[in-house]
């Protein structure tokens, strides 16, 4: 790999732009550390997955650009952007990730609120007198 690849990942309302170079396996979120940015070890090890997963967890320097949705919903989109980073790299790495479901985008999303309801499918309390 002699330049370096770029991938989008995206989760609810969450973006995230993966560039992926060689390196020596750090990890910066919006100019901060990847475990400084998610507190949470759970959303450590969701960002850490698809790197895992292929073993090249020390091998490339990964700059994340991140906005839009909650944390869960950028840890989310951050994986699946270094999992299409990492099949840009090499093809081969394309069937252990999708085996781990990391290739899939996660559709769902928030339903939209409806008029005469309290939220999207929640009605008001009904009062008989």
């Amino acid at each position: 790999m002699e330049k370096q690849k770029n991938a989008v990942g995206r989760r609810k309302e969450a973006v995230a732009r993966v560039y992926l170079s060689k390196g020596t396996g750090n990890i910066t979120v919006n100019e901060k550390e990847y475990k400084a940015y998610f507190p949470i070890m759970y959303l450590q090890n969701q960002v850490e997955l698809p790197l895992k997963t292929t073993d090249t967890v020390s091998m490339f320097d990964i700059v994340i650009t991140v906005q839009g949705g909650g944390p869960k919903g950028q840890a989310e989109a951050i994986k699946m952007g270094i999992a299409r980073a990492l099949v840009e790299v090499n093809a081969e790495y394309k069937p252990l990730l999708k085996k781990d479901g990391l290739m899939t985008r996660d559709s769902r999303s928030v339903e939209r609120k409806k008029f005469g309801k309290r939220k999207a499918r929640r009605s008001f309390q009904f009062s008989k007198r």
